[in-house]
């Protein structure tokens, strides 16, 4: 089975998304929700998760588990997404219509990772 265009296109999204952790990490500490603990550490993390998932999800053999951990981590990010929009500071100036819109944005993203999932 032929691997479709587009499952690298979603792996190349989290890869530079992953990758951005470490060249722009004021961003991501900016909306860190302030009751986690080690904020750096968690960015760290977090950009690492995203890199490793892009690298796995390019490898069929694990896909499956990539996939299943991209829709763990999207669950997870939701608290970013809540903290955005509860404080001026983290939403860091965007419009509150698009941090709105995140939100449901993270569930079609987890949807579209699982329709790659292989039986």
């Amino acid at each position: 089975m032929e691997t479709p265009w587009h499952l690298f296109l979603m792996a190349a999204l989290y890869l530079f998304g992953g990758l951005m952790h470490f060249i722009k990490p004021r961003i991501y500490l900016r909306i860190m929700p302030r009751f986690l603990p080690n904020p750096e550490l968690l960015v760290k993390l977090s950009g690492w998760a995203e890199i490793g998932i892009a690298i796995a999800l390019c490898i069929p053999y694990f896909r499956n588990l990539a996939i299943w951990l991209l829709i763990a981590m999207l669950a997870i990010f939701l608290w970013v997404h809540f903290y955005m929009l509860s404080s001026k500071k983290a939403g860091a100036g965007v419009p509150q219509w698009i941090l709105i819109l995140r939100i449901p944005l993270q569930f079609v993203l987890m949807y579209w990772a699982f329709t790659y999932v292989t039986a």
